[in-house]
């Protein structure tokens, strides 16, 4: 089976102090390797879960001062951009590879989606059947956040983080830095395809 190809150095360029030389390496090493992965994940995810995704990769422009501590491609309903949506991403940082499922403060409808998932919490638990979900609004980049089980009250907290004023989700899994270098691309998609449930939830409101 093949890999997704990231090698040791590529999560090194996360442990460059300097804005400007990580910003660097992101765009000369990282960047490239995302754009790829985004155009060739994007119709697999779509035949997993039978919806259209396009695929975006971050381009920080309105980073200056602090380097980002990860970056990511996400995978979205819409060709202009993904913020105003919940969407998929797979992420790289320091710690390894992470699939996940967002939906960013600036997103549209964040109040439906919340009341979307307090509905449909029941079979939300049930389809995840117990699976442990990391959550990543607040980890600090240095090592993968532990898993929290996929329970009623792990819903309703996602719920509650979304009828916040500037609040969001961010939950997913994740690979450190050894698995993610072997990691194959049917367990990436595998992952995502895990995620589905919710992510069905949060695009059922576009």
């Amino acid at each position: 089976m093949a890999t997704l190809g990231f090698r040791a150095e590529d999560f090194a360029v996360f442990k460059i102090e300097g804005f400007s030389e990580r910003m660097e390496r992101i765009y000369d090493r990282v960047r490239p390797r995302l754009i790829r992965l985004g155009e060739e994940l994007a119709p697999e995810l779509a035949r997993a879960q039978h919806l259209e995704f396009f695929p975006h990769v971050a381009k920080h422009a309105r980073r200056t001062v602090n380097p980002p501590p990860e970056t990511w491609a996400a995978f979205g309903p819409s060709p202009r951009g993904y913020k105003r949506y919940g969407y998929l991403a797979l992420c790289i940082s320091a710690a390894g590879l992470h699939a996940r499922a967002v939906v960013k403060s600036e997103a549209d409808r964040r109040g439906e989606m919340a009341a979307r998932i307090r509905d449909l919490t029941p079979r939300l638990v049930k389809d995840f059947k117990g699976a442990r979900l990391a959550r990543y609004d607040k980890w600090n980049f240095a090592a993968l956040p532990a898993g929290e089980p996929a329970s009623a009250a792990a819903f309703g907290a996602m719920a509650d983080a979304l009828e916040k004023k500037t609040g969001g989700i961010d939950v997913g899994f994740g690979w450190n830095l050894r698995e993610a270098i072997r990691l194959e691309r049917e367990e990436a998609i595998d992952a995502f395809r895990e995620l589905e449930p919710l992510y069905r939830i949060l695009r059922s409101v576009v």
